[in-house]
């Protein structure tokens, strides 16, 4: 099974409540979760951040769309080793690094510190999983350094990405 990580923005966008994804995105994050839950082996941390920022998407209600279905499958799943890998990670409390594994690089100093735990399971792992990002343009600005420190980001709506690296100093974030 491919591992791979999903940023929460994905589920959001097929769920169309991204309100920046057009309907190329919102069917490109569809077929992402439904080939992730057909085939993909799904990276979360020890400490649950990754799983309760999903479930802090859809506090209350019956799943409505296929990015609540993936939550679901998620929540159900998560003590299913050959679906979902449990990753240990150091989180550092106040240090603005967030998390021992996360690059000390210059370039990613202001790299979303909610995203950190994203890069922080990835590297941990040792495997170079794939980190779907669907609307969050800060990896897009933060790409040639995240791949410098061999972070594997995909983008599943570039349309969405592109001439951000102008508007870097204005940290315009997508989600």
């Amino acid at each position: 099974m491919d591992p791979v990580i999903v940023d929460t923005n994905v589920a959001l966008a097929a769920n169309n409540e991204a309100e920046q994804a057009d309907t190329p995105c919102v069917i490109r994050c569809i077929q992402e979760l439904i080939e992730t839950v057909s085939g993909r082996q799904v990276l979360l941390d020890d400490a649950g951040l990754i799983l309760n920022e999903y479930l802090r998407q859809k506090p209350h209600g019956f799943p409505q769309g296929p990015g609540d279905a993936f939550l679901v499958w998620i929540y159900d799943n998560q003590a299913n080793s050959q679906l979902v890998r449990i990753v240990p990670v150091t989180p550092l409390g106040n240090d603005p690094q967030g998390f021992a594994e996360f690059p000390k690089d210059a370039d990613l100093t202001d790299f979303d510190a909610d995203d950190r735990k994203f890069v922080a399971v990835a590297l941990a792992s040792e495997i170079m999983p794939k980190i779907l990002n669907a609307t969050d343009t800060d990896w897009w600005i933060h790409r040639i350094a995240l791949a410098r420190n061999k972070v594997n980001a995909e983008f599943l709506c570039p349309c969405l990405m592109m001439d951000k690296e102008a508007d870097s100093s204005a940290n315009h974030k997508y989600k």
